[in-house]
């Protein structure tokens, strides 16, 4: 499926996003949060897959004020450093209003519904919860996400149903930091979540060093039941 380029308007200039097509439209769409790596080949797929399920998907690029145009993979050291070179550098609070634009930009497409959901990998899993807790989408996942710890005091103000996904063995989301998690949101009425034991980070990625295919497509499906039930 060839995707294509949609550029994004903000009040401080325009960002591209990568945008894939469905074969029936008008829509729903998905809003497809990137990993510390840019929009690469793993979140175009990503894009790809769900237009094949029938979504409208879109992959911005949040590093725009930083680099426009990231594209990099995790095969390299010299890609580590920069990918985490990007994260430090990136303001979570400024990328959700980049958020907030492009779900505007979206929902207002003659392809789309009006229905937007949002989905979330490690950095992009944190902003994912952000969404769910600051934009109007209507129904956010994050794929274990980095940093959510510190902001769980925004789960009062989630007006949306959001799922997540918590690799148990998680390296970059410490044991004390899931239980922060699970204490705070496991009994919210707006939230599910899903623990995956024996799991390290980036389980769901394919191609990674921690991919486990049968528990990214267990959380795959609970995601597509998540989307069908929320936004078709």
């Amino acid at each position: 499926m060839a995707g294509q380029t949609l550029e994004i308007q903000t009040a401080d200039g325009t960002f591209s996003a990568y945008l894939a097509v469905p074969a029936q439209t008008p829509a729903p769409a998905v809003v497809v949060l990137q990993e510390i790596f840019g929009v690469n080949q793993v979140m175009r797929d990503i894009c790809d897959d769900y237009a094949a399920q029938g979504y409208l998907a879109i992959c911005p690029d949040l590093f725009w004020r930083i680099e426009p145009g990231v594209d990099i993979t995790d095969q390299s050291e010299a890609e580590w450093k920069k990918a985490f070179s990007l994260m430090n550098a990136f303001d979570p609070d400024q990328g959700l209003r980049d958020i907030r634009a492009v779900i505007d930009t979206i929902r207002s497409h003659e392809a789309c519904t009006g229905k937007v959901g949002a989905v979330g990998f490690c950095l992009g899993g944190l902003l994912a919860f952000l969404t769910a807790t600051r934009t109007d989408a209507d129904a956010s996942v994050a794929y274990y996400g980095v940093g959510i710890e510190q902001r769980t005091g925004e789960a009062e103000r989630l007006a949306g149903p959001l799922m997540m996904h918590i690799a148990e063995e998680d390296q970059f989301v410490p044991k004390a930091a899931q239980e922060l998690i699970l204490a705070a949101l496991k009994n919210h009425p707006q939230v599910q979540i899903h623990t995956y034991g024996g799991r390290d980070h980036a389980f769901a990625r394919k191609g990674g060093e921690h991919y486990d295919a049968a528990d990214a497509q267990l959380a795959d499906e609970r995601t597509q039941a998540f989307f069908k039930a929320n936004l078709v």
